[in-house]
């Protein structure tokens, strides 16, 4: 069943958004009168295609389709999910509620990506107040999973399918319990951002310092533990109560201006964009996008593999793209993109994630014939004996490959793979693997035969992979 969102207003935030629907199998329609629309959100698109999908293991889903609309009312008419991204006027949002409220389908949700708004404001004078919530992103939307869902008078009907569409394309709803001015995220943002207008205009750092003391220190900290469980562990053996009673006479301190607002003059805005156009002024901001996303996978990737913070919560998301191998001759094991901390120093990526790639197929054909988790725990498992890679084209950050596997002897406790990778834009293959294993007693940690469910799995697959011995010896 076709899936729609229609995106109301497509600056970086609305681009974002669509990239992030089109990308998980949603139909987007779009709406803005910007006669440079398509071409501004084509390129966010662009991005993110290249980026978002190096943070799954699992094949993306089909990508759907994106559309522009000059008309309001058939841009939002039987979408399943309005995201209004105007500009932060009252007056503005206002009208477009109206219009948008006059051709939306009663059951659909109208998310606002409003930062400041709260979500009585929005709903004031409206047609149905209950069918609007504030949906809050960060930027890039189709990367950063926090997404602040503050429902004010929402119907809890409403509030239900908004938290169930927003974890079904991968974000996080923070649910806001009560309204308050730019929600919880930005009203830290902002205390931060009146601190370093401060500390710049003093004179006592520049911008390029202020943001190294960010990113080489706690903002690290802050990416998988937060603030709070950050100062539990300052707090040493002791946790959080030594901590407060340690650094908590500190508050009173005269270490910040947060209570005092410096004076928004031409000379601080001058001082503030001298300094950030020597920082960084050399790159282009599309070259700096490319920067900050391919860090940003790296870290949640990293995140990713320790089963922590945003990169659990991505964890979790790839097991629910994942499909079932079926009974094809040959089986396609993997199918994925290259993220980019696969790569080495020529561009490509390194030998020993092609072991990883093939070590992924074979995991996946075991949990295919039974060998999976529960197998495992329940103390048995194959271990690879020998491993026969051959390296034959270079392969790139972003490019989308697959793996077929075909099982070219099973029998008993003896398990042989052959798998091909190739590259997903024209089957060319990149490299290929001729990988020996051995089912063993996790107990004993000596070789055994298979339980009896999954000898039979492995012996019906290597009947029907039977005759395609010279791909391998080829």
């Amino acid at each position: 069943m076709t899936k729609i969102a229609t995106i109301v207003g497509g600056g970086v935030i609305g681009g974002g958004w669509a990239a992030r629907f089109a990308l998980m199998g949603w139909d987007v329609r779009i709406f803005d009168p910007d006669p440079e629309a398509e071409r501004k959100i084509a390129e966010v698109v662009a991005g993110a295609a290249r980026a978002l999908p190096m943070l799954y293991e699992a094949p993306m889903p089909k990508r759907g389709t994106i559309t522009f609309h000059a008309d309001l009312g058939e841009a939002v008419s039987g979408a399943d999910y309005i995201q209004e991204s105007v500009p932060e006027r009252l007056d503005l949002k206002h009208k477009v509620i109206r219009e948008i409220q006059a051709h939306a389908s009663e059951g659909a949700v109208l998310g606002s990506s409003t930062s400041g708004f709260k979500p009585s404001e929005l709903q004031e004078g409206a047609m149905r107040p209950g069918q609007i919530v504030v949906a809050h992103p960060f930027n890039p939307v189709y990367l950063l999973p926090l997404v602040e869902l503050v429902p004010g008078g929402a119907d809890e009907a409403t509030v239900v399918r908004a938290r169930t569409i927003l974890t079904e394309i991968g974000m996080f709803p923070l649910h806001v319990r009560a309204e308050i001015d730019a929600h919880i995220a930005d009203r830290f943002l902002e205390a931060v951002w009146r601190e370093a207008l401060w500390l710049v205009k003093d004179g006592i750092a520049t911008t390029e310092e202020i943001d190294n003391a960010i990113r080489y220190g706690f903002g690290l900290r802050w990416a998988q533990m937060g603030l709070f469980e950050t100062y539990r562990v300052a707090g040493g053996e002791a946790g959080m109560r030594h901590f407060m009673a340690q650094f908590g006479p500190c508050l009173s301190w005269p270490w910040t201006k947060l209570m005092d607002v410096p004076e928004f003059t031409e000379d601080l805005i001058d001082l503030i964009a001298d300094q950030s156009d020597a920082q960084s002024g050399k790159y282009s901001i599309r070259e700096l996008e490319r920067q900050r996303d391919d860090n940003l996978v790296a870290i949640l990737r990293a995140l990713k593999g320790r089963e922590a913070a945003a990169g659990k919560l991505i964890l979790e998301h790839d097991a629910t793209l994942r499909c079932a191998l079926g009974d094809g001759v040959p089986l396609v094991t993997v199918r994925r993109t290259v993220p980019v901390d696969w790569t080495d120093v020529n561009g490509h990526m390194n030998e020993g994630r092609y072991g990883q790639v093939f070590s992924d197929a074979s995991e996946e054909l075991m949990t295919h014939v039974g060998a999976d988790r529960a197998y495992i725990e329940a103390g048995h498992s194959y271990f690879t004996a020998e491993n026969n890679i051959k390296y034959l084209a270079e392969t790139l950050a972003g490019e989308e490959f697959y793996v077929e596997t075909r099982v070219m002897q099973g029998e008993g406790k003896k398990l042989r793979l052959w798998h091909e990778m190739k590259r997903s834009s024209d089957n060319a293959m990149l490299s290929t693997c001729n990988q020996f294993l051995l089912h063993v007693s996790l107990d004993t940690r000596r070789s055994c035969p298979p339980q009896p469910h999954v000898l039979k799995a492995v012996e019906r697959l290597a009947a029907a992979h039977a005759g395609q011995e010279e791909m391998a010896d080829g």
